[in-house]
């Protein structure tokens, strides 16, 4: 038994000497191809069972014979090991690359796709990760474009929209400072008309900055979507009257919400005449507001008799600077109301939507409803 602990020993003994220097090697090597490290590894297995049985003979432990037999048994497996150690490496480096150069190829724009072949468990899960960033980095860059183009539509039709009533305002000025204005109190008036459509079209890009900056700061308090409905529709009532439409508001029930009323008015305000600029004379724009589906929340509908959206566009009516086809399109508008009813309803922690029913389209608006007082 004591024979046999000091041949362990002595075997521990330089095996312990051959792996502490397989490690300073590796430590060394680290920086290079994975091959050379399993390569490494291999001589160090192979080195160590070698450092031990010569520990052992020089020990006495083994016959001059027997040592010729078990160093050429290490030397036949350390010439096996070191092959194998070295196709290993070379195939796991060849998948590397391969999984490098299809990172490449997403990286500059493309999408991944992972090599061909199968594959080591970690290079496979590095695989599926990198698929998983592909698609999300090509998402962003679809937003990104539609976002591009988008800024682009807004920044050309401002340009419109400003130098129309500017051209109208420099001309009316011209004509009232030579004195050949015929009538100076209309061209008063129709100046004063076009400021405020003006300071109206600064006001909404304003707050459009505010919401997309991250800086709408709302101040929510408790109160009826009754009432804001009612003040909204009082407001709007004018406009509706101007253009012939009718209002109604019989479905609104009194439901507790916790909103913002400054910025929720405009929320409403805005729904509605777009509704009423784009609903024809004897036309209907009904409200609605009552508790709805899942449990816990609140919608409220403006639906209008516009005649409908084409099915292409339902998906842009929310975005910054889209109004639609021409005749679509409010003299007053730019493209900016609905964009602005996003961000205010979206910082409620609610959500928009549109949808075609016949006749016209419906504009809903989704908030947390308030638990009643018992």
């Amino acid at each position: 038994m004591n024979d046999i602990l000091l041949i362990a020993l002595f075997a521990l003994g330089g095996a312990v000497c051959a792996g502490g220097l397989g490690a300073l090697v590796l430590r060394r090597v680290r920086h290079l191809s994975v091959a050379v490290s399993l390569a490494v590894v291999a001589a160090v297995a192979v080195t160590a069972m070698l450092a031990g049985t010569l520990a052992v003979a020089e020990a006495m432990f083994l016959s001059r014979h027997d040592l010729w037999v078990v160093t050429t048994v290490v030397a036949m497996a350390a010439v096996v090991s070191l092959v194998t150690a070295l196709l290993l490496g070379r195939w796991v480096v060849a998948r590397s690359r391969e999984l490098s150069l299809a990172a490449r190829d997403f990286g500059d724009g493309g999408n991944f796709a992972a090599p061909p072949g199968q594959t080591t468990a970690e290079l496979d899960a590095l695989s599926r990760e990198l698929a998983a960033t592909s698609a999300k980095l090509a998402a962003s860059r679809e937003r990104e474009q539609a976002l591009e183009a988008s800024r682009r539509e807004l920044v050309a039709w401002i340009s419109h929209d400003l130098r129309t009533p500017l051209a109208g305002l420099r001309a009316m000025s011209e004509a009232l400072e030579d004195g050949i204005a015929d009538d100076p109190g209309r061209y008063h008036r129709q100046i004063r008309t076009e400021v405020e459509r003006l300071d109206t079209m600064v006001g909404d890009l304003f707050e459009l900055s505010r919401i997309h900056a991250g800086a709408l700061s709302i101040n929510p308090s408790r109160m009826s979507l009754y009432d804001l409905v009612g003040d909204a529709l009082s407001g709007v009532d004018p406009l509706a009257r101007e253009h012939g439409v009718r209002l109604v508001g019989d479905g609104v029930e009194r439901v507790p919400v916790e909103v913002d009323g400054k910025e929720m008015t405009r929320v409403l305000a805005n729904l509605l005449v777009n509704a009423i600029r784009h609903t024809p004379a004897d036309g209907t724009v009904a409200i609605t507001a009552a508790a709805g589906q899942p449990e816990g929340v609140v919608v409220l509908s403006v639906t209008d008799g516009c005649g409908g959206i084409p099915q292409e566009d339902l998906s842009r009516v929310f975005d910054t600077g889209w109004r639609g086809a021409a005749a679509r399109t409010p003299p007053a508008g730019a493209g900016l109301g609905l964009a602005i009813v996003r961000g205010i309803v979206e910082a409620h922690a609610g959500r928009t939507t549109v949808r075609n029913v016949p006749g016209g389209c419906r504009f809903e608006v989704t908030l947390p409803l308030l638990p009643t007082a018992p």
